[in-house]
């Protein structure tokens, strides 16, 4: 996956695509400085670990920026974060998340909401870049309410 961004930002630089040079050139950036500060070697789980952390990044701006009536920086980082999804895995679909969740849930046997951390242990290696994290927390937050 990171050959592919540093292949794509080659592509992008040749099509003189702005918008795609400097995004991915941030992500490259980000990749590279998580290699040298955690001292992790650079692969597929670090590559979809950045990838989705500043595609939360972005959503989150686009909140800020609904607030402030920014119109144009909210479709700019909405394009920034439909090209960053190509670089993920292809995400999974609502019933596959539940199902996933269904299975966590038969094994950890929750009985409060303080067993939400055991149930988030259990599914992230599962959906960590295949589904949208803070969707899946919210999941699990409602199924535990009605224990």
């Amino acid at each position: 996956m990171y050959d592919k961004i540093k292949t794509s930002i080659v592509e992008a630089m040749k099509e003189k695509n702005t918008l795609k040079v400097q995004t991915l050139r941030g992500v490259k950036g980000e990749i590279d400085l998580e290699h040298i500060n955690k001292k992790v070697e650079i692969n597929d789980d670090l590559v979809i670990s950045v990838i989705s952390h500043q595609i939360k990044t972005r959503k989150e701006s686009i909140n800020e920026f609904k607030k402030g009536n920014r119109d144009d920086l909210i479709s700019k980082t909405e394009d920034e974060i439909t090209l960053l999804q190509e670089y993920l895995p292809k995400q999974l679909s609502n019933e596959e998340v539940i199902a996933i969740l269904d299975e966590a849930f038969d094994k950890v046997h929750p009985t409060s909401s303080k067993d939400m951390g055991s149930i988030m242990r259990e599914v992230t290696p599962k959906l960590k870049g295949k589904a949208d994290m803070s969707q899946v927390s919210n999941l699990i937050k409602e199924r535990l309410a009605s224990l």
